[in-house]
């Protein structure tokens, strides 16, 4: 099997349009949670979000290309052209890649056409209102804008879409199904019906994102993207690029047993499961970058994950999640949460978890809060666990180092 690594990243998410913003953002542990800015707030019971603040579309593209963009893919777009810069990718474009992962595609359109019909009483929508809600939207457009002719597709899987979406596409460069690969996730719904809809599952906080803290009441929404160019490490090493992070191994798992709550059986399987892909075993894991949605199912549920796979040290291995500053991206948050990781490979920092109240006896976990935490990753013992831990029990993990 090959080795495979990460040469390029880029992202537009809440605490920054850029990787470089995001992570100091995320070292100096900024929560992007505000109240929100959308038409019909007023009508909600949750009025918190974390938006992409000062967002200028037309900056970035024509007029006559943004007509045919939903917001999710506009943030898509911009990540992969950063990613494509730092990596200087120079892979057969028929050997290339492309996999994003979305929950909810393009929700903002969807959203805008059933304003015109229902509300407004329009007798039509936007001509291009089936291309710009489509989920594979985003893939579509970053293979056009690079002439990437290889595999290219949108996996949706709730909240583990965009590390499934990394975890397929670290699997066929290893494999060498093709030479690289640009992946992540994208998300946008923010809108009055997108969140009206996650209002009914009473899973929202409507004052602040709180993970493995007493007193958390629920997750907070975000929107964002983020994209990375995986390839194979000898020709990485060979054109002299920057190689960012390894990825050493991914594990994915169902629960099967229930559509909203988590079994930590699921969970734990699919941790083991990446670190046994890696080669590695549980000692090795220096740092876990949580899913962690503030909830008090998820959390109280992957603490006894931890517990399943790492026994009485899963109280000592350092803990961030980050949703606490970004809010939760959903199909996006795997794909952003890793940028966090690389902060910790590139520059040994644990970015602080937002929020915190004091320890909850349900959550045994050595938290970063405060201040982002300095860590050493020993080349034996540095290995990064990212999670991502879906509605109707749909588990991805990737390992990771530096």
């Amino acid at each position: 099997m090959r080795r495979v690594v990460i040469t390029g990243a880029g992202t537009v998410n809440p605490l920054g349009h850029d990787l470089a913003t995001t992570m100091a953002a995320m070292a100096a542990g900024q929560s992007a949670i505000r109240p929100l800015h959308i038409a019909d707030l007023e009508r909600l019971s949750v009025k918190i979000g974390a938006q992409v603040k000062d967002w200028q579309p037309e900056i970035h593209f024509g007029r006559a290309k943004l007509v045919l963009l939903d917001r999710h893919v506009q943030f898509a777009l911009v990540a992969a052209r950063q990613a494509m810069a730092q990596a200087g990718l120079d892979a057969d474009p028929a050997q290339t890649a492309v996999i994003m992962g979305t929950a909810g595609g393009g929700l903002i359109t969807q959203d805008d056409a059933y304003r015109a019909v229902y509300a407004e009483g329009k007798a039509r929508v936007h001509p291009f209102t089936v291309p710009r809600l489509m989920g594979s939207a985003a893939a579509s457009h970053i293979s056009m804008e690079f002439g990437l002719t290889g595999p290219a597709f949108s996996v949706s899987s709730a909240c583990a879409s965009s590390n499934h979406a990394m975890g397929l596409a670290f699997q066929m460069v290893r494999s060498g199904a093709v030479q690289a690969a640009l992946a992540g996730g994208s998300e946008a719904m923010l809108s009055f019906g997108g969140l009206k809809a996650w209002e009914g599952l009473r899973v929202m906080s409507a004052d602040m994102c709180r993970p493995f803290s007493a007193g958390r009441d629920g997750m907070v929404q975000g929107e964002g993207a983020a994209v990375f160019v995986f390839e194979e490490a000898s020709a990485a090493l060979a054109r002299g690029a920057n190689i960012l992070g390894e990825v050493i191994g991914f594990a994915m798992t169902s629960d099967a047993s229930d559509i909203v709550l988590p079994n930590p059986d699921g969970a734990a399987r699919a941790m083991a499961g990446a670190l046994a892909d890696g080669g590695v075993g549980p000692d090795a894991v220096a740092h876990i970058n949580a899913h962690g949605t503030g909830t008090a199912a998820n959390d109280r549920s992957e603490s006894a994950a931890m517990a399943q796979v790492f026994g009485d040290r899963a109280a000592k291995i350092p803990l961030t999640a980050s949703k606490s500053l970004h809010g939760h991206l959903i199909g996006a948050a795997g794909a952003v949460e890793l940028v966090g990781c690389l902060l910790t490979l590139q520059q040994g920092l644990i970015s602080p978890t937002a929020g915190y109240l004091g320890p909850d006896p349900e959550c045994p976990v050595d938290l970063v809060t405060g201040a982002a935490r300095q860590v050493a990753l020993a080349p034996e013992a540095g290995v990064i666990l990212s999670n991502a831990f879906a509605f109707g029990g749909l588990n991805a993990v990737l390992a990771l180092r530096a």
